[in-house]
């Protein structure tokens, strides 16, 4: 079901002439209703198969935008363009009619255009941020098993509380958050459950005016188009992440993106995952679009044989990509999305101690991947979920990961177990919205590996199925940019010079020529560059453009530069320079440096990290604009 909801100074409409054969009968020909949330709808052969399922979910959409928005009128409005896949006439009708007679029952004002008419209509639309929203229902049809998990995860109830290091666990609603303010937006809007954006993320405009990411308007909403200094950042931070989960021992693989609906093993963990899916047709099977890489490695480590030598078993994979139908309203720059790149690593093990040994070395290897990327402990906020028998009887090894981090967590609890893990923990990033998003997690799962069938032969001889670890050493390569520049945001906000990573920085040193006669020199340094390291390399370009120094200068620091050196008839002669550094942890401010101890500067502030060349020309009169 497809839904355009407007919020309206008024609606109404004129019946003309028939639109199907056999339309709804009506003595009704025009109405008008004032002050209302005026819904659009399509109904879709997709709801035919689970119509109750579909009313339900559009009422929860609709109800809380009315209570967003503070309305209590509502016109359902039959409205077919909205899809190219709708269900039967009557089935649509049926929907529609039960869809009416729920909200009347929820206390709303509800009036029905009628169905199979062509209408003429008139509609004054408010014109504020949440006037005009759109919704996609995709009901699923669940099993029994899945219907009575549902049930009892709506009755379940979670139990909040802040975890301090010295081990106390105090009640969300007791605890001082003083000098943690951070812990306590997150710890709050955890709780709520809002994840509707109502303002601009601040990093939307910065990765448009620093050209990396923008939106792509002709594809489905979530999908995004990266420039080639945003490509650059990506692959930086994906090859990084890589790199690091190898030297921790993964083996990197890569499974398809899409899996068979019907597939017995994978239908019933698709019921499981909360996910919104992509589904698609070929051959008359039906498909989904994966949404991690959990069912790749699974069916993967199903078709291995396994010993027990073998354990931990880490099967890694950047996903490129996954994919999630999240509601429009939560899609807000890179900080959710549809498509996504994310780093998938499993770990395969014999037991609950090894399950523990090695989500502890997962913990350490997730603080210093952000670390590294620039998000430090300061920067995060963590969640641990689990449920309260197993926080009791594992209450030290918890509180030992808290000491880590040296500030109190959050930890959410449950009565009993329903999900597939017992214990996970989600690093999240606050921002300038006070929205909280998760980076990296990591989890204890102990059904899968019995329900994908994986087996391991044990020392004894037996066959078992080992517990599964959940790990994404970073979280999606695009939510780590988007808190990257949120971070930057915030800096920007106190008066401080925003800047990225020097190893991420598309140019990190830019050279000026005073005059054009000074481009052979530049030239000549970036040359040198090469010289001094043929496997060493340095992202230089050069501002060739007729534009005065000063604007240049300026320029550069719009664009972030770290390095900015000019270059005049003194810098030739004396073959040194004193270069501008956007951030004193770069280098030493008012000295001269010859190139090679630029080059011995930058190689050193880069080591251990991934190299690349520059993404775009290196004269800047060469590049194009991107729209940003």
């Amino acid at each position: 079901m497809k839904l355009l909801l407007i919020h309206s100074d008024y609606i109404e409409y004129e019946v003309k002439d028939k639109a199907i054969k056999d339309p709804e009968k009506t003595d009704k020909k025009s109405d008008r209703l004032e002050e209302a949330l005026t819904v659009f709808t399509a109904v879709e052969k997709i709801d035919e198969k689970a119509s109750s399922q579909a009313v339900q979910d559009a009422i929860k959409e609709i109800e809380k935008i009315a209570e967003q928005l503070k309305v209590k009128n509502v016109m359902l409005y039959p409205y077919a363009h909205l899809s190219s896949d709708l269900a039967s006439p009557n089935k649509a009708k049926e929907i529609l009619v039960e869809l009416e007679y729920e909200l009347k029952n929820k206390d709303f004002n509800v009036k029905r255009s009628p169905f199979g008419w062509y209408k003429a209509f008139k509609i004054s639309c408010k014109g504020h941020p949440l006037s005009e929203l759109s919704r996609e229902i995709i009901p699923i049809q669940k099993s029994e098993e899945e219907s009575e998990s549902l049930k009892k995860e709506r009755k379940l109830s979670s139990y909040w509380h802040i975890l301090s290091e010295d081990g106390t666990l105090h009640d969300i609603d007791k605890f001082n958050f003083k000098g943690h303010e951070n812990l306590k937006k997150f710890s709050f809007y955890e709780k709520e459950k809002s994840r509707a954006v109502k303002q601009e993320p601040a990093h939307i405009k910065l990765m448009q005016k620093l050209e990396i990411a923008d939106y792509e308007p002709a594809s489905d909403a979530g999908n995004m188009r990266f420039y080639p200094k945003g490509r650059l950042i990506k692959k930086l931070i994906e090859q990084y992440v890589t790199r690091r989960v190898v030297e921790y021992g993964g083996l990197e693989v890569e499974t398809p993106i899409m899996y068979d609906v019907d597939h017995p093993t994978l239908s019933k963990y698709l019921q499981r995952f909360p996910a919104r899916q992509y589904q698609i047709e070929s051959d008359k099977r039906k498909f989904f679009l994966r949404f991690s890489a959990c069912f790749g490695q699974f069916l993967m480590a199903h078709d291995a044989t396994i010993s027990y030598k073998d354990l931990p078993l880490k099967i890694y994979e950047m996903t490129r990509y996954s994919f999630r139908r999240e509601q429009s309203g939560e899609l807000t720059g890179l900080r959710r999305l549809r498509a996504f790149t994310m780093p998938d690593v499993h770990a395969f093990t014999s037991d609950l101690d090894m399950a523990m040994d090695e989500f502890k070395i997962r913990y350490d290897l997730c603080l210093s991947v952000l670390e590294n990327i620039g998000i430090g402990k300061d920067d995060i906020e963590i969640a641990f979920r689990t449920t309260k028998d197993f926080y009791k009887q594992n209450k030290d090894f918890i509180i030992d990961l808290v000491k880590k981090l040296k500030k109190p967590v959050l930890v959410e609890m449950w009565d009993e177990r329903i999900f597939y893990f017992i214990l996970k923990y989600e690093f999240n990033f606050v921002d300038m919205s006070d929205k909280a998003s998760a980076l990296s997690t990591d989890q204890i799962d102990i059904e899968n590996g019995e329900r994908y069938n994986i087996k391991f032969t044990d020392k004894d001889g037996t066959t078992k199925h080992p517990l599964i670890l959940h790990c994404s050493p970073s979280g999606a390569i695009e939510r780590v940019i988007y808190a990257l520049l949120e971070k930057e945001a915030i800096k920007i906000k106190k008066g401080i010079k925003p800047i990225l990573p020097l190893w991420l920085s598309p140019t990190q040193i830019r050279f000026i020529p005073v005059g054009d006669e000074f481009i052979g020199d530049c030239e000549k340094l970036i040359e040198e560059f090469k010289n001094i390291s043929e496997f060493y390399q340095i992202r230089a370009d050069i501002d060739d453009r007729e534009e005065s120094v000063g604007r240049k200068i300026r320029d550069a620091e719009k664009e972030w530069i770290p390095i900015i050196v000019v270059v005049g008839e003194k810098e030739r002669d004396s073959k040194t320079f004193i270069p501008r550094f956007r951030v004193e942890s770069i280098g030493e401010g008012n000295k001269s440096y010859k190139i090679s101890e630029l080059h011995e500067l930058i190689s050193k502030k880069t080591k251990g990290f991934p190299q690349e060349p520059l993404p775009l020309p290196v004269y800047l009169s060469k590049r194009p604009k991107f729209k940003g």
